[in-house]
């Protein structure tokens, strides 16, 4: 992948002002880089300030502190003209569609190039061609409220497809679909993605959609950037709380539970493991080679950007000599360990 920076987000901080209640602080001190081509996620639960966040990228929302560059052009001192141009680069998808009922879906999906001043017959041809892309050629004189949720989002998808822009961020995209529409809407991001070499920004409080396609993702945490890096390394070496308690919604009492180090648990440790090493069956090799034994808590398994990850909490020997044979078989195997913390 290379490494253009489409969006650099330099010490963002967005504040609303309010005449009777106290000023709300939605973003703090924020820095980040989104590059050419890649799938980024931005995550964080209700009110973490993502859509914000995502709305300071085409400048819905002008940010209170900082700069947010496009191309490495500052949007804040872009006129209308340069604005305008800027934003027909940067197209936005939402949770509820935003599709007009009263007209059809080819309607829908001219309506960006009508604005823009191409010509009918153009309009028509671009807006048959994306309705092509996104597999619904064949209700191009449907109605919004006659199609499924899935099909409407991929109707909002093609309209915002029109203007050939460089950018799709899509806010909260799947989040009115169920698990098999959503499914379907992120493999089609991930194929335009691929194919059309095209820049996806990804807002969402679900992990299992950042771990089904993104490349990178961002965690935000009341407004504050918490962590950030690659899918693979935050799911197996999560640092900040936040990325912990979405990795484990229910932080890591769901993998311990029901143990508790008040059930006489002693050093517990998460190992994390990769494609490459779930399918091997390293704790009976560790009893098979060491002769130690490890007490299997808990464990899982995920598909992350399409390949397996897994995790599992074991309780170490209580000697401190046993302890240090265990760590060393699993990092002589490759395998991601962090000590289970009191707090954590």
């Amino acid at each position: 992948m290379a490494e253009n920076t489409v969006f650099r987000l330099e010490n963002v901080g967005k504040v609303y002002k309010a005449d009777k209640e106290a000023d709300f602080e939605a973003l703090r001190d924020i820095n980040l880089e989104i590059y050419e081509g890649e799938i980024f996620g931005i995550i964080g639960m209700s009110g973490a300030g993502k859509s914000t966040l995502v709305r300071t990228l085409n400048r819905l929302e002008d940010v209170t502190s900082g700069q947010v560059n496009f191309y490495g052009e500052n949007l804040a001192e872009m006129n209308g003209a340069q604005l305008r141009q800027a934003r027909q680069s940067i197209s936005m998808i939402f949770q509820n569609f935003n599709l007009l009922t009263q007209k059809t879906v080819l309607e829908n999906v001219m309506l960006p190039l009508k604005i823009a001043g191409v010509k009918k017959s153009k309009r028509k041809e671009i807006a048959l061609e994306m309705l092509q892309v996104v597999g619904l050629a064949d209700k191009a004189k449907a109605y919004p409220l006659q199609l499924s949720g899935g099909q409407r989002q991929r109707v909002a998808i093609a309209r915002a497809l029109t203007n050939n822009p460089k950018v799709l961020l899509c806010d909260e995209a799947t989040s009115a679909l169920d698990p098999k529409m959503t499914e379907e809407i992120l493999n089609l991001l991930q194929e335009i993605n691929r194919t059309r070499k095209l820049t996806v920004v990804i807002i969402t409080h679900e992990m299992s959609v950042v771990e089904k396609i993104c490349d990178r993702v961002a965690i935000l945490d009341d407004g504050n950037l918490a962590e950030i890096g690659k899918v693979t390394d935050i799911f197996t070496k999560p640092t900040s709380k936040a990325a912990k308690t979405l990795v484990f919604p229910n932080g890591l009492d769901d993998m311990i539970n029901p143990f508790d180090r008040g059930h006489g648990l002693k050093r517990l440790v998460r190992i994390a493991f990769d494609g490459t090493s779930c399918n091997e069956p390293f704790i009976a090799s560790l009893v098979e080679e060491t002769g130690k034994k490890v007490n299997i808590l808990s464990a899982n398994t995920k598909s992350v950007n399409g390949i397996g990850y897994g995790q599992m909490v074991v309780e170490l020997p209580e000697d401190e000599t046993d302890q240090q044979i265990v760590l060393s078989f699993f990092a002589g195997k490759g395998l991601s360990v962090v000590e289970v913390e009191e707090d954590d």
